[in-house]
């Protein structure tokens, strides 16, 4: 396994970023449509095609589903999706056309120094930048992909480092997999006050972000801090899973993996974040999960995503512009555990 959402058999994941822009997008791409649903918990929330992932609505499994930065603007990014998707012959009969789906959700990285202007025009200039670059990333799914500052996470911050993606996986005692896919762009802090501690450090596994744990007095979470209390940030994720699930259980999955975000950022689902979380079955595996499998399913999906939220701050780079964010490595020297 290589601690990606893409050891959940039946995906791939693409990333596009334009670095002038200081954005990108991230897809998921699978490889046969799959069960999805969705959980909300954010105030705040940018999304496109997301009511029909709710259980009882007549869609049940999606193509692709996507992440992006760039607000408003980046619901772009799913039309590029759906062309590279149609071009492939993917999507539903409707009589002689097909429609593929490809829902998605934005975060908001307006405020990061990268030039938002881009072609003279306000307004992210005359050009579809979003739909292309959603193109580029669903064109470039693979198994192996960059985690830090890499596709919807390119323009990601938290309050105090730069954010990023970051994804985790792991398998249940049953076998069945799990992973997770998150950009980080967080209204509050995944570490503990001004330290280099994460607050996901009890579920790390073989140093993934550090090995640093807990640290060795623990005299509270310090100051609070959050950006700002407008509407400029969400953290975005997407959840899978290679077992067989039904659309009202994906829905459950979604909720529990929310759990995630709780263990490994400060605070979570306030007035000014989007925190939203897609869920997918890929039913790749040939087990059938019981009750209890599927318990153990979203207990893991949960573990994953904090473990995926510390490895996004982990691996970011910061961004080369004026009064930019630092990234954890550069604030926190690297080999010099703290005891």
């Amino acid at each position: 396994m290589k601690n990606l959402i893409t050891d959940v058999g039946g995906l791939k994941v693409g990333n596009a970023h334009d670095a002038k822009l200081a954005s990108g997008v991230t897809v998921v791409i699978f490889d046969a449509p799959a069960i999805a649903s969705i959980a909300v918990h954010g105030g705040a929330p940018g999304l496109r095609d997301a009511a029909l992932l709710e259980p009882g609505m007549t869609v049940e499994r999606v193509d692709a589903l996507v992440l992006s930065g760039g607000s408003v603007y980046g619901l772009d990014s799913m039309g590029g999706v759906l062309a590279l998707l149609r071009a492939r012959g993917r999507g539903f009969p409707v009589g002689s056309i097909k429609v593929p789906i490809a829902p998605g959700a934005v975060l908001f990285d307006l405020l990061n120094g990268g030039d938002k202007d881009l072609g003279g025009d306000k307004d992210f200039g005359a050009g579809p930048i979003y739909w292309r670059l959603g193109y580029q990333a669903a064109k470039a799914a693979a198994l192996e992909f960059a985690l830090g500052t890499a596709g919807a996470g390119y323009g990601a911050t938290t309050v105090n480092l730069k954010g990023g993606l970051g994804s985790a996986s792991e398998a249940t005692a049953a076998g069945f997999r799990v992973g997770a896919l998150v950009a980080v762009n967080a209204v509050g802090s995944a570490t503990i006050g001004a330290g280099p501690h994460f607050l996901a450090a009890p579920y790390e596994r073989d140093g993934e972000f550090g090995g640093r744990g807990w640290p060795a007095s623990f005299g509270g979470q310090g100051e609070f801090q959050i950006k700002s209390v407008e509407p400029q940030n969400t953290t975005i994720a997407i959840v899978a899973t290679d077992a067989t699930l039904t659309k009202t259980e994906a829905k459950r999955l979604a909720i529990m993996a929310h759990d995630g975000m709780g263990r490994a950022l400060r605070p979570t689902h306030a007035a000014m974040d989007g925190d939203t979380i897609f869920a997918a079955a890929t039913g790749a595996s040939p087990r059938e999960a019981t009750l209890r499998d599927k318990a153990e399913i979203g207990a893991c999906a949960a573990d994953c995503l904090a473990r995926a939220i510390a490895r996004a701050v982990y691996e970011a780079e910061a961004l080369p512009f004026a009064g930019a964010l630092p990234s954890w490595r550069q604030k926190f020297a690297v080999g010099e555990k703290d005891s």
